[in-house]
This record gives C-alpha cells, sequence and structure tokens, in this order.
C-alpha cells in the first residue's frame, strides 16, 4: 500500500548524510518527572552506543539476577545513535549491583538512583535530538527559510521510516499475521504498530496532499499538545482558532481498530476513503482487538536551532514529543535517500 509521502513545505532544498556514525544522531530522553529517591526499583540513566534498547534490558536484567519483564524502560530509542534514557530494574529487598562495574558493550550507567514504581512504556514527556548531517549539498541558502517555516508551522506527524522495518519487513510481517501466522509477541507488537502506522500515514498524506494537514475541517477531533487527551468535534469558534495557532491543539487522524471514527462529516469521509486501498490492514486490527484511537496530525519541533561547521556539516538542535520521530522533520530540510542506498 506504501505510496511516497508528500511534503508540506515544498520538498528539501538540500541533501547530506544522515548516521554516517553512531555520533552524528544524539538522542536524550526528557522524562519530565524526578525519580523517587527511593523504593524497590533500581532506577539507572543509561548512555548507550549503537545498541537497541531491548536488548540493553535482557543485558541488565542478565547483570541483576531478575526475569527480563522486571526491566521497564519508556520508550525505543534509535539504535544507530548515542541516546540516553532511563531504565529501572525491580530489585525488592535486594542491593543494587555495581552499576558502575558493568560490561556491556556500548553501554554506561550514568547515574543510579531508586523510584516506587516501574518505568514504563510513553512515561516521558518527550525526546531531545542533536543531528549532523555531513556532506551536505544544494541549494544552502535556503536552510534558513526552511527551519523559520518549520518552526512557524511544524511538520506533518508522520510517523518515521523506522516503524516499518528494514525495506518494509514489519508490515509484511503484518501481512503474515493477518493470514494467520502465529509470531512471537514482540514480533507480533512490531507488526500491529506498523499496521496502524502505515493507514494513519495514508490519511495524514491526504490532508497534507490537500494542505488541511494542519487547519480545520468539518468533524475535527483535537488533541491537547504534550498529551494524549482528545476533545471534539465541536463547531469551530474563534478560541479554537486562536489555540490551533498557538499550538495548544492540533486536528488528529485514526489509529485503526475496533469501533466507530471519533471524527465525523467531512473529516470521517475523508478518513474512510484514505484508509480504504488498506482495507484489509483496518480489517486485521479491528480483529486482533485494537480500539480506535488519535494521534496528532502536526508536529511542533521546539527550540529548532542550526549551526554550520567548518566542514560543510549542519548541526541541527530540537525538541520532540514522545512517540515523535525526528526524520519527519528531517525530511522536510534534507533528502538523505542516496545514501543509504
Amino acid at each position: 500500500m506504501s505510496q511516497p509521502l508528500p511534503y508540506a513545505h515544498g520538498g528539501p532544498p538540500i541533501a547530506g548524510r544522515l548516521r554516517a556514525e553512531p555520533t552524528d544522531f544524539r538522542v536524550e530522553e526528557i522524562l519530565g518527572f524526578e525519580p523517587a529517591g527511593e523504593g524497590e526499583h533500581a532506577f539507572l540513566l543509561v548512555e548507550k552506543t549503537d545498541a537497541n534498547t531491548e536488548w540493553v534490558a535482557r543485558q541488565l536484567a542478565e547483570v541483576a539476577g531478575v526475569a527480563p519483564v522486571a526491566v521497564g524502560y519508556a520508550g525505543l530509542k534509535d539504535r544507530h545513535a548515542v541516546t540516553r534514557q532511563s531504565f529501572s530494574v525491580q530489585l525488592p529487598g535486594r542491593a543494587d549491583p555495581d552499576w558502575a562495574a558493568l560490561a556491556i558493550p556500548g553501554v554506561s550507567v550514568i547515574s543510579a538512583t531508586r523510584h516506587n514504581r516501574k518505568l514504563k512504556r510513553g512515561a516521558h514527556r518527550g525526546n531531545r535530538f542533536r543531528i549532523r548531517l555531513r556532506d551536505v549539498r544544494g541549494e544552502l541558502d535556503q536552510v534558513e527559510t526552511k527551519l523559520l517555516t518549520i518552526r512557524e508551522r511544524g511538520v506533518p506527524n508522520y510517523f518515521g521510516e523506522q516503524r516499518f522495518g528494514r525495506d518494509g519487513q514489519n508490515l509484511a510481517l503484518a501481512e503474515a499475521l493477518f493470514a494467520g501466522r502465529r509470531m512471537p509477541r514482540a514480533q507480533r507488537g512490531f507488526a500491529l504498530s506498523a499496521a496502524r502506522s502505515e493507514l494513519f500515514n495514508a490519511v495524514l498524506a491526504t490532508r497534507v496532499a490537500d494542505a488541511s494537514w494542519d487547519r480545520a475541517l468539518d468533524g475535527e477531533v483535537w488533541m491537547l499538545d504534550g498529551s494524549h487527551s482528545v476533545f471534539g468535534p465541536e463547531p469551530w469558534n474563534a478560541d479554537l482558532a486562536a489555540r490551533l495557532a498557538a499550538f495548544d491543539i492540533h486536528p488528529t487522524g485514526p489509529l485503526w481498530g475496533r469501533g466507530e471514527l471519533r471524527s465525523e462529516g467531512q473529516v470521517r469521509a475523508l478518513e474512510r476513503a484514505a484508509i480504504e486501498p488498506g482495507r484489509a490492514l483496518a480489517e486485521g486490527l479491528q480483529r486482533a482487538g485494537l480500539e480506535q484511537e488519535r494521534r496528532a496530525l502536526r508536529l511542533g519541533a521546539r527550540d529548532l536551532v542550526h549551526e554550520w561547521l567548518p566542514d560543510g556539516g549542519l548541526v541541527l538542535d530540537f525538541q520532540l514529543a514522545q512517540g515523535a520521530f525526528a526524520t519527519t522533520v528531517l525530511r522536510e530540510l534534507c533528502d538523505w535517500a542516496e545514501f543509504s542506498a
């Protein structure tokens, strides 16, 4: 079903090399809360280089002598990067291992304290990114103008290519799952997420194509910025217009599942038409028992700044809400496809 996703701001003016080295892509998790300092969970701030989050969690469980289920984390972070994120390890009535002596390749514990509950998926507020683009060329004089547009209007909140796996293998998994193949829980989760993401991107692509991704249509459902709280539909008014302009609220699209769409009118008709080519995925998600949810169509890149390096490289610094992909911001500025072949 996948088709090229349209750009909101006219396409990228430059090309460059992304992730030439793990240190070119840095991610720092923003929890939005402080650990309690006491409790039965060791609370670790971990820096990992070129390592998968789930693999790190399993290694921590082995070091602590606990089952993998006793280890928690807020989100999956990029593998080919240097990332800092928190993990919790349940150790009821037990002292911490010597985290400073941790011997996991590419992994170090920056700090350790205690917390009174397990760190659960989605518990963080967002992530800060510092990304270096190498071998940059193209319309360099357009970079500042494009970044200003991104600051002022945001970007379409597409699910990034990472969600679909190498060569779209997670979508192929979803098709196999819906055809009756049994698979492990983690693999099944990747498949379901890819199917949902594909349908959401199809809806968002339709709204980018008709320039309605960051404005109101009849029957809109709204999401509060920085949360998963939704409201509407309700009649368009000056208050909603002001909140939309201030990035306090965003239009939403469906994360497909069982039940009726919350949207109405023009939006519901558009959403149904957009997912029609992916009806098999939609029906599979419904059979799998997922419920209808919503996701913001618009993504704001907070505190977006840039720096040109002496070697002609470009460094970007910005913050995104949890669940958002840095590559959805980068794609409006830079084409890195030729370097990824």
